[in-house]
């Protein structure tokens, strides 16, 4: 079973974004669609816009194969971990002939800790020439990520009572935000500046301020207010 893959189009846009990094994704089940949470800290608005059924993700067999990843991952992670490791030795050989900078984003449609996780706590350590990134929504990851060097986290908005004050605060403390618009971006969010996150997927080369992403795919549809209109 192959754990990492580089087909989401955002992987592929940063692939050819000529900076200099080649980038490998995770997809697992999201939420509870395996039987196991991997999305703790998701809301109602998050999970009805998830990504997960968007471009490949539609097909049954790709479906099929996130659910028995995230199986294998809660009932057998030794041997997950020896697949994932595996894989990201394989893909740091690859980098290095191709003289270009690993980047690995754990959480392509789940939001794990890996770093509170005891069989993974050693991969940003062990692995200290991939930067990893990820989104999360969990405001106390977020604001104390400092804890490894080579993995970086965004602060992910959500329609929740009480988000937009999470999200300025952690803004206020140094921390980037994604907030997903409704068409067109607008130059400031609650007085930040706000920048185009569709450009490439790399995150931990953006500027400090708001992470503006246009709503795409099944989110369209939301009336939640996950979804930020936009006048």
């Amino acid at each position: 079973m192959i754990v990492l893959s580089s087909g989401n189009p955002k992987i592929v846009k940063s692939n050819k974004s000529g900076l200099g990094y080649l980038t490998k994704i995770m997809h697992l089940a999201p939420a509870t669609l395996s039987g196991y949470n991997t999305c703790p800290w998701s809301s109602p608005g998050c999970r009805a816009a998830c990504l997960n059924r968007s471009g490949h993700g539609y097909c049954t067999p790709v479906q099929e194969t996130r659910i028995k990843k995230t199986k294998m991952l809660f009932q057998n992670p030794a041997k997950f971990r020896e697949l994932l490791y595996a894989e990201l030795h394989k893909f740091c050989r690859k980098c290095n002939k191709l003289g270009v900078k690993p980047t690995v984003r754990l959480n392509g449609t789940s939001d794990i800790a890996w770093e509170n996780n005891v069989y993974f706590s050693d991969m940003f350590a062990g692995f200290p020439q991939i930067q990893f990134y990820d989104y999360t929504k969990s405001f106390m990851r977020a604001l104390c990520q400092e804890k490894f060097d080579n993995y970086h986290l965004i602060y992910s908005r959500s329609e929740k009572v009480g988000d937009d004050k999470n999200c300025l605060t952690l803004l206020r403390a140094g921390v980037n935000v994604a907030v997903v618009f409704r068409d067109k971006l607008p130059k400031k969010w609650h007085r930040f500046q706000v920048f185009d996150g569709d450009k490439t997927d790399l995150r931990f080369l953006d500027p400090f301020g708001v992470c503006g992403l246009k709503v795409k795919g099944v989110g369209k549809k939301d009336t939640s207010g996950f979804v930020v209109e936009v006048s």
